[in-house]
């Protein structure tokens, strides 16, 4: 069913994968990422053997749409609306009717994934809800000014987290954003210390290369860390 169009509360959204599957992978996409989603699913065809529907939503605004909170502008002239919150409840309400209509168990296990700022979003939802086996962090914007400090505050629930950067992402002139390599550390040693299943892998490169590449590798450590 792999590029079946969903329509959901004006959201749409694009179905890969089979029907009554193990995992029920979710990742907010832009157009961008849109482009690489059969490429991704390939991807996570050759390095799984667990059957899987992944769920692609589209987000009409990213920076306001997969903000915690708001933020000024860390490059350009556009800031951060916060509206994550929004975002998630959209998701908690649409999961429900996937798993009807694609029939997935009750037992089945979700994983929220997501690159960039929707990699971050997947890691806040995980603070907000218990309802997430695991989160499959790409490249996460763990820069976003108070992240740090929030998580340390609402810790992360899921049971397993997939973090990963390019290795020149913290090599920028933009001092908002050079915090990223610190703070995504600081994340992993801290889940690390709680008993939390969780990796930091580190790709060659910088914050736009292979990005469906790189997210089907976050969902497949994701998955099959749960053997």
């Amino acid at each position: 069913m792999d590029n079946q169009l969903l329509q959901i509360q004006n959201r749409t959204c694009r179905i890969y994968g089979t029907a009554s599957a193990e995992y029920l992978l979710l990742q907010m996409v832009d157009e961008h990422h849109l482009a690489g989603m059969e490429r991704e699913t390939e991807a996570i065809r050759r390095q799984t053997a667990h059957t899987f529907l992944l769920v692609a939503v589209q987000v009409e605004n990213w920076n306001d749409d997969l903000s915690p909170w708001p933020a000024p502008p860390v490059w350009g002239k556009q800031g951060f609306v916060g509206r994550a919150g929004n975002t998630l409840a959209w998701l908690e309400q649409a999961v429900p009717g996937i798993r009807q209509q694609y029939s997935i168990k009750e037992d089945c296990k979700v994983i929220l994934g997501g690159y960039s700022l929707a990699g971050l979003f997947a890691l806040w939802a995980a603070t907000q809800t218990n309802a997430l086996y695991g989160v499959a962090a790409a490249s996460p914007s763990v820069w976003f000014p108070g992240w740090p400090e929030y998580e340390a505050a609402h810790p992360i629930q899921a049971q397993r987290v997939y973090l990963s950067l390019g290795d020149r992402e913290e090599y920028t002139r933009n001092q908002t954003m050079a915090a990223v390599g610190d703070n995504i550390r600081a994340l992993h040693t801290a889940l690390t210390r709680r008993g939390t299943a969780c990796t930091l892998e580190w790709n060659e490169g910088g914050h736009f290369k292979d990005t469906d590449l790189r997210t089907a590798r976050a969902l497949v450590w994701t998955m099959e860390s749960g053997k």
